[in-house]
């Protein structure tokens, strides 16, 4: 299970909201690119990196440090926020980053979600946030009326391989994670899911492991690393113990 160091960019810096929020946002870092350097220096395996302005905007507000931190580390990077065009989708796999991750557009425009299957193959990921078991989209400032449980029926339609699950109630929010949404999302699909949201204790890592879902390849870790409840070489044991 790969654990994925979150850095989540809002006006040029490394910040984690809470429950989606924008306007409770959490500085980590004025500087996201040595902050990607830092974790690969403590031996992460791979980053999860989010323009949160170009998810609610639609546009690519933090384009530049995402390509400065592509070319700063070796490490692979699974970057999203803001993929909802043709351009869009072509500037951010133009880069080098290793996974794509399309979010709002996977519900509002599938030809565009067609056609960057067709392309990417297992380099997409589609985020799929939820709010009460609901999908949620725009950078999770809008819910749907689609549940995640049907929305991923329609991606394994459309060829989708990999997604992240994050249950917004829980994110940032250091209270635990949804594990019971996460099984049931595991055992309603083939898909390889990727959790994020809650974590706060090693003991949510075990209990994670312990669901014993060989579908779920991943979790992104962000406040939980950035406040210390512990160290990112403990989540790996953790993990994989």
């Amino acid at each position: 299970m790969i654990v994925f160091p979150a850095i989540d960019i809002q006006n040029g810096k490394a910040v984690r909201l809470r429950r989606g929020d924008f306007d409770d946002a959490t500085v980590f870092s004025d500087d996201p690119v040595a902050l990607a350097q830092q974790w690969q220096a403590q031996g992460a395996e791979a980053l999860h990196v989010i323009d949160l302005d170009a998810a609610r905007t639609g546009e690519l507000v933090n384009f530049e440090i995402v390509e400065r931190i592509v070319r700063a580390v070796s490490l692979p990077v699974q970057y999203g926020g803001g993929i909802r065009s043709p351009k869009s989708l072509a500037l951010v796999a133009g880069i080098g980053v290793r996974w794509v991750v399309m979010g709002t557009a996977a519900i509002t425009a599938l030809d565009l979600l067609q056609d960057a299957v067709n392309w990417l193959e297992d380099r997409l990921v589609v985020g799929l946030d939820c709010t009460d078991g609901m999908v949620a989209t725009h950078g999770w400032q809008e819910r749907t009326q689609m549940s995640a449980i049907r929305f991923v029926k329609v991606l394994e339609q459309h060829g989708v391989r990999r997604v992240v699950y994050t249950d917004v109630a829980r994110d940032g929010m250091m209270g635990g994670p949804n594990l019971i949404g996460l099984r049931d999302m595991a055992e309603a699909t083939s898909l390889e899911v990727i959790m994020s949201g809650g974590v706060a204790l090693l003991d949510d890592l075990r209990r994670l492991r312990r669901l014993q879902a060989p579908n779920v390849v991943g979790v992104i870790l962000g406040r939980a690393l950035y406040e210390k409840a512990f160290t990112l070489a403990e989540a790996m044991d953790a993990v994989r113990a």
